[in-house]
């Protein structure tokens, strides 16, 4: 299946990887994602503060709608679930828009504290890459704090590079 720009994201779109299922995002991962994300130290680099579970819900209700509302934009939400015991551990996460040479996806990751340093993000991070060239993504870049070092490693192992552009004190990185 291929998607077109502005599809919304359903059940066909789960992605597999050795480890994790990416399970397209619904409303109902609110509980337990307000437990993954529920550690200061994750907003450190990336700023704000855990989210309450209906400060969750509210921001899911928008996203999984799976386009901007004036269509301009795609979105693209996966939770990450460890297959072993069915975990949450983050999410992964893109935005498409049309350009010029075809689609572009800005990508981002997020894994709770208590599960970094077991390489989900990179992991998560190939699936959805993979993915969203099969749909047709030309494009795909990041915005990395500078020196963040895990989510430089991330974004290259997807084949990312960093350019001299940066963005409310990120670095684009892009392919």
């Amino acid at each position: 299946m291929r998607v077109k720009h502005g599809d919304v994201p359903d059940e066909r779109s789960l992605l597999r990887t050795p480890r994790l299922d990416l399970e397209p995002l619904r409303v109902e991962h609110a509980d337990e994602m307000a437990t993954v994300l529920d550690d200061e130290q994750l907003y450190v680099v990336i700023g704000g503060s855990p989210p309450t579970v209906a400060d969750l819900r509210e921001r899911y209700r928008h996203q999984v709608a799976g386009r901007s509302p004036d269509g301009t934009q795609g979105w693209f939400n996966w939770i990450l679930r460890r297959r072993q015991d069915h975990q949450a551990v983050g999410y992964v996460q893109a935005t498409t828009t049309p350009e010029p040479a075809g689609l572009a996806a800005e990508v981002a990751w997020v894994v709770g504290t208590a599960y970094h340093g077991n390489g989900y993000a990179s992991e998560a991070a190939r699936a959805m890459v993979s993915w969203l060239r099969e749909q047709g993504v030309v494009t795909v870049l990041a915005h990395v704090y500078p020196g963040h070092l895990a989510s430089e490693r991330v974004a290259r192992a997807v084949g990312l590079s960093p350019t001299t552009t940066v963005t409310d004190g990120e670095v684009r990185w892009q392919s």
